[in-house]
């Protein structure tokens, strides 16, 4: 079986395309690499560089070694910063809505039945619950979780026409590694930022400690990327088998991690000390973004199986192989 990894030479979708490679099932990566690198690809892999936007990309990415048709698509591939779609909605839409319109035309035309959606938490916006689940109400904020939500009444609506298998995977902020040479490059992400500034002679930064909070920072769902990977490959399982999947699954902790626990985290595995420096909040944030990963234990036997000091652990390892420092015990 050959399943077709868009997006696979990011952060996420390479240990998307190792997973599905490590369950004894063949990967085609299809990545621009306008933000995905070549070396993030696995070799065992083929690639095809080009963009999901592009017909003939879609379709050379569509056939597996011998010819035939892959057995589904993980679409991971699209534009991902909340904030700065804001300014760059067109660029974003295009990258996110127009890509999934021509990823499901070809795939119709080409006949290949499965669809796994790496969607977003940006589809909630800012929910007001303790705990989101599947039926909270979808109310996007910026076009980046606006394109994720019509990609996946996309799939809805071609799924009920065409009968295509599909669900989507609905995750928050995704950190660690599970292969030393893969590591997070986000310019915009928490992990990243905080480890760039410790190995660049920095100090770290939380945005806002007054929030109605235990310790008055932002609480998040922060899920291991592994744990991530593994959900995607446990979906595409679960299609193969002919197992019914719900149209929608949450991939969260239940429980959720504030800024500070991180930062004490990265403290205490890095094992350099710092405090880090409070600033003014950053505009839009909520206090708490957390959901429930029940649906994904009950038909994925999926779970969040890393704690915060094996997630910081892994960012670490790799981060340091990359910038040349010492990830000392961890």
């Amino acid at each position: 079986m050959t399943w077709l990894v868009t997006g696979g030479a990011g952060y996420i979708g390479s240990h998307v395309a190792r997973c599905f490679l490590e369950s004894g099932r063949d990967v085609v990566v299809l990545d621009d690499l306008s933000s995905g690198h070549r070396e993030f690809v696995p070799e065992r892999a083929r690639f095809v560089e080009g963009s999901a936007v592009d017909p003939k990309a879609v379709e050379a990415a569509l056939r597996g070694a011998d010819g035939e048709p892959v057995t589904g698509v993980v679409h991971l591939a699209g534009f991902k910063y909340a904030g700065v779609s804001v300014d760059r909605p067109l660029h974003t839409y295009e990258q996110n809505v127009t890509a999934m319109q021509v990823l499901l035309d070809r795939m119709l035309d080409a006949g290949v039945p499965r669809f796994v959606f790496s969607s977003s938490a940006a589809t909630f916006g800012t929910p007001d619950v303790d705990l989101v689940t599947e039926t909270t109400p979808t109310l996007p904020e910026s076009p980046y979780g606006e394109t994720k939500l019509i990609g996946e009444w996309l799939l809805r609506d071609v799924g009920r026409v065409h009968g295509l298998r599909h669900t989507s995977l609905r995750y928050f902020n995704v950190v660690g590694s599970g292969f030393p040479e893969l590591y997070d490059t986000s310019p915009h992400n928490l992990f990243p930022l905080v480890l760039k500034a410790l190995t660049s002679g920095g100090v770290p930064q939380v945005r806002g400690t007054d929030y109605p909070t235990p310790d008055g920072s932002c609480v998040r769902d922060y899920v291991h990327v592994l744990d991530i990977a593994r959900a995607h490959v446990a979906a595409a399982a679960a299609m193969e088998e002919g197992r019914q999947l719900e149209r929608v699954y949450n991939l969260g902790s239940g429980s959720g991690l504030s800024v500070l626990q991180i930062m004490d985290a990265v403290a205490r595995v890095t094992g350099i000390p710092f405090e880090p420096e409070i600033t003014d909040r950053r505009p839009g944030d909520p206090a708490r973004i957390v959901a429930s990963g029940k649906l994904a234990a009950r038909d994925l036997g999926w779970a969040n199986t890393h704690s915060v000091d094996d997630m910081v652990a892994s960012a670490w390892a790799a981060w340091s192989r990359v910038s040349g420092s010492d990830p000392g015990p961890a």
